[in-house]
Parts: C-alpha cells; sequence; structure tokens
C-alpha cells in the first residue's frame, strides 16, 4: 500500500490542491492526514492561499480514500464540514504487518521538536506519523526500541521553508516537497 501522508495544511487551498495533484502523481492508494487541516489557528500567520471551504471541497471529493486525525486547530465545526471523519486522536494503519500509529503530535508524540512526550505503547517494528511541530522527522527513535518515527513536515506553513508531504511504501518514508 502506497500512503500520501500530510499534515497542517491550515486551510490553505493553494497548498492543499499541491498536495494531492502530487499525491496523484506518486500514485498513492491513500491519503493519511495528520490534523490541522483547515484552521489556521491564532498563533500562525495566515497561509498564502487560505480557503478553508475550498480546502473542504477537495477533500470531500476523495473522502473514500482518506485517514485522518484530529489536530490542535481542529474542531466539530471542522467536522461539520468533512465528508470523512477527522476528531480522532489517532488512526492505526496496518500495512503488512507493520502499525502505522497516526497522530498529530499534541496529545501522542515521540517529544521531538515541541511534540508530545507521550508514546503510545507500540510493539517493536511500529511507526509512530505525527504533524504539529511543521518540521521534517524521518529517524528510529533512540527512547524506544524498534520504533520509527516521521513527521511529513507542514504542507502549508513550514518552519523551515519547505512546503513538503510523506509517502510510505514498502515500508519505508520519504519526503516530498512542494512546488
Amino acid at each position: 500500500m502506497r500512503l500520501a501522508i500530510a499534515s497542517d495544511i491550515h486551510g490553505s487551498a493553494k497548498w492543499c490542491e499541491k498536495f494531492l495533484c502530487a499525491a496523484d502523481e506518486e500514485n498513492a492508494d491513500a491519503i493519511v492526514l495528520l490534523g490541522d487541516i483547515l484552521y489556521h489557528g491564532p498563533r500562525n500567520e495566515q497561509p498564502e492561499g487560505y480557503d478553508p471551504k475550498a480546502v473542504a471541497a477537495l477533500l470531500n471529493e476523495r473522502a473514500n480514500k482518506i485517514v485522518a486525525v484530529r489536530g490542535n486547530c481542529d474542531s466539530e465545526v471542522d467536522q461539520m464540514m468533512l465528508e470523512f471523519p477527522c476528531m480522532s486522536d489517532y488512526a492505526l494503519v496496518f500495512d503488512e504487518g507493520m502499525r502505522l500509529f497516526c497522530t498529530h503530535g499534541h496529545v501522542y508524540g515521540g517529544g521531538l521538536h515541541g511534540s508530545s512526550n507521550n508514546m503510545p505503547h507500540l510493539p517493536s517494528g511500529s511507526a509512530l506519523l505525527f504533524g504539529h511541530t511543521h518540521m521534517k522527522v524521518n529517524e528510529r527513535d533512540v527512547h524506544h526500541s524498534g520504533i520509527w518515527l516521521f513527521n511529513p513536515g507542514s504542507v502549508s506553513i513550514p518552519k523551515d521553508g519547505s512546503h513538503s508531504f510523506g509517502i510510505f511504501d514498502d515500508k519505508t518514508f520519504t519526503h516530498r516537497i512542494l512546488l
């Protein structure tokens, strides 16, 4: 299964559309959204192309391919706009025996770059996918043996200046830069 993984769209129709086009080019079987989907939040500047209604429409066209979790900027109002569940603090995705624990990073996380230091109990060989920090991560967890940590960075408000998402394929995570 090939997954396109995104976080922190924050209501930017411009960057959401670029991500969805890139996911198509990558032939993704499914899309994982790690929270902060529609609203930019009170701490962030409004992202370029801010249009939460357009983002909802773009994503709703692919509702049957999306697994999503709640970010700290997501609310029940957002769920009313979206045609796929997005209010859980985590989702589990299984691929050929590998467990992917998908979360935003504010409730559960690996403690990197300001994510929560609340690691869920995962068996060796699992991966923790999180967003929230707007910073890319792709590394083995040095504190939890056998756990991989992956953060795709931010689609619309990256802290390092590179708008990004991730690909999971054949038990491997890679980052992709959006232009």
